[in-house]
């Protein structure tokens, strides 16, 4: 499954490298869990929950039904 999210996270990146971000993917979880780490003008941003929850957990869902969850660490 790790496979298949970053790929899908390949789409994802050059919308978040367009506002000087991106993130990194730390681990894929046996119980469907995908940790992120969201770096350079992600990391501090006060949106950066929004684009990880809104953004980023509702295309992987999308894309990998068995994501039950985006979490950033």
């Amino acid at each position: 499954m790790r496979d298949k999210v970053a790929a899908v996270l390949d789409k994802i990146r050059p919308a978040l490298q367009a506002d000087g971000g991106d993130v990194e993917l730390v681990e894929v979880t046996e119980d469907g869990v995908v940790k992120l780490k969201l770096t350079g003008a992600c990391a501090g941003c006060p949106m950066s929950t929004i684009t990880l929850k809104s953004g980023i957990e509702r295309v992987l869902r999308e894309q990998i039904p068995e994501i039950k969850e985006v979490v950033a660490v």
